[in-house]
């Protein structure tokens, strides 16, 4: 996979991309990352890749002569081949305005050979870019970052992660939180490893008390059957407390419903008994 990083801060990669998984995979030549300065692609002394925009309006917006320029530097294939997906690149313009990045995103770009990341900057980039340049708008939430470059850090850790080869454990990816294959049913809930597109489980390790908390006893017994139960309980408790719009997009089990129902008893109990004892106070 190539990542080619189109930015007016080359610098600010030299952190992000030189550390864990994206470090090991680039040296091991699963994934090469070139950055491109958009300010060699300027034709005026000054260098200039802003611009206020026609309309008025407060800040400036980067221009689409040197980010085109930029592109045809880089021996693209025709855009219509790109969308079409005869060509196995994509040209990504990094936007506030763009879809939403998720992990089956992340899957779909991977099975990509070559992505174009176009970091935007200040108030946003001229629309032409997003018309005739790039294929695909993506956000990597809602909110407004000061520019693209963080979140193309963001989509090549995501993706990298996912390149055959970067992970030591090739499971690890598949059995993530969010991770479409175990939407499919790859290494699904009846695994004791997986989260089955809930959030995740909570994980523990040594010492198995650490200043009077102790480890759940279910996790050091053995039985298999009774950690997936456990862990697939408390994906769907976490789920449910800090993600409940997942649980609307998941395949419940017969399983899964009966848990969901216990956990809201639970909680009516647990409110009832607070109101009680705040009333004896």
């Amino acid at each position: 996979m190539k990542f080619e990083i189109v930015t007016i801060f080359p610098d600010f990669f030299r952190g992000p991309l030189d550390y864990g998984i994206v470090r090991r995979a680039r040296e091991a030549g699963i994934i090469e990352i070139l950055l491109h300065d958009l300010r060699a692609f300027t034709t005026d002394r000054h260098k200039t890749v802003d611009d206020r925009p026609f309309g008025g309006g407060e800040g400036m917006v980067l221009k689409p002569e040197p980010l085109f320029a930029c592109a045809e530097s880089l021996a693209l294939a025709p855009r219509e081949q790109r969308l079409s997906g005869e060509a196995k690149e994509t040209v990504v313009l990094l936007s506030p305005q763009g879809a939403l990045f998720t992990q089956g995103m992340a899957e779909e770009l991977a099975a990509l050979e070559r992505i174009v990341l176009i970091c935007g900057r200040y108030e946003g980039v001229d629309e032409r870019v997003a018309e005739a340049l790039a294929d695909r708008e993506i956000s990597i939430g809602d909110y407004v970052l000061s520019g693209g470059e963080l979140g193309a850090a963001v989509m090549v850790d995501t993706i990298t992660r996912l390149m055959p080869g970067a992970l030591g454990n090739e499971a690890s990816a598949r059995q993530e939180s969010f991770s479409a294959q175990v939407k499919a049913g790859i290494d699904g809930p009846d695994s004791t490893c997986a989260s089955g597109g809930l959030l995740d489980y909570p994980h523990y390790t040594r010492p198995a008390e650490f200043r009077g908390m102790p480890v759940p006893e279910v996790l050091v017994n053995g039985n298999h059957d009774e950690i997936r139960r456990w862990r697939r309980r408390k994906a769907l408790e976490k789920t449910a407390r800090n993600r409940p719009d997942l649980l609307e997009r998941q395949p419940l089990s017969a399983e899964d419903k009966k848990f969901l129902a216990e956990i809201v008893e639970d909680k009516i109990a647990k409110e009832k008994m607070g109101r009680e004892a705040t009333r004896k106070t």
